[in-house]
């Protein structure tokens, strides 16, 4: 069984992906979900690191990573479960440029991935969520009028999820946390 990640496990992590990415690669790893909030310190541990990177090439040596860390990774981002979030990239919270490299890490769109928490509902999902606007990563009005401007259309990828349903849970969430 792997080991949790810790925040001293994430920063290992950072530096191995960091020490084994393509020196030519001038790349961007983004931390989602669990991740950021062990990063952030809203809790120890989660039971993976969830990953995205445009150029998957910076991941080359993933497995090596997983077995020298004793880790498990995901490659995930928020709009694989909702629907994509306007100028969603122009949010990315900068993290660091670890070792000097090549690859700076990233937090994910801090509103995409409440919007993904908030819609799984799960507890945990939901205290992160609520750490993100105690934080003030996410402002509420803004992420009611993101998700409002989702078009009808980009519900269509999403056949589990309908427009009303999500909308109810945000506002649930969005009336505890204002």
């Amino acid at each position: 069984m792997r080991q949790q990640l810790t925040r001293d496990r994430l920063r290992a992590l950072m530096r191995e992906i960091a020490r084994t990415a393509p020196r030519r690669l001038a790349c961007r790893v983004y931390l989602v979900g669990g991740g950021t909030a062990v990063h952030a310190g809203w809790r120890p541990s989660t039971i993976d690191a969830d990953l995205y990177a445009e150029d998957g090439s910076v991941f080359r040596d993933i497995q090596g990573i997983k077995e020298r860390l004793n880790i498990n990774i995901e490659f995930t981002r928020p709009e694989h479960f909702v629907p994509d979030l306007r100028d969603s990239a122009s949010r990315h919270v900068f993290i660091e440029t670890t070792g000097g490299g090549p690859v700076s890490f990233y937090h994910y769109d801090p509103y995409a991935q409440v919007l993904a928490k908030v819609v799984r509902g799960f507890d945990r999902d939901l205290d992160d969520a609520r750490h993100f606007v105690a934080s003030g990563m996410v402002d509420s009005r803004t992420l009611r009028a993101l998700v409002e401007q989702i078009p009808d259309s980009a519900w269509a990828k999403y056949p589990n999820l309908s427009r009303s349903a999500v909308l109810g849970a945000l506002e649930d969430f969005l009336r505890e946390v204002e």
